[in-house]
């Protein structure tokens, strides 16, 4: 709480949709797998532009919620375990 006083920031409201964009963005843009609510500091700098700087925090990562992880990701693509087989199972796609 002292560091929050002390650096006058900002409590902020985001939905549930919100914080599941953020989510998603983390891990198309940043390859960040986090949880959902490691999630809710990016959705509420995207949801309220700060004027300074700004830290979020993500101390989730997302197998603590596979759930969603998997609910959210694209189909598997079955492959072998080797590296031409993965990377024709990627260039498949694209």
């Amino acid at each position: 709480m002292g560091a929050f006083t002390a650096s006058r920031g900002q409590v902020r409201a985001v939905t549930d949709d919100q914080i599941l964009e953020a989510y998603e963005l983390l891990a198309a843009r940043e390859g960040v797998f986090c949880e959902p609510a490691s999630a809710a500091s990016v959705a509420g700098l995207l949801a309220h532009p700060p004027e300074g700087r700004v830290v979020c925090v993500l101390t989730g990562h997302g197998l603590k919620d596979p759930q969603t992880a998997m609910s959210r990701a694209a189909s598997v693509i079955p492959c072998e375990p080797d590296i031409e087989a993965v990377q024709a199972a990627v260039l498949e796609q694209y």
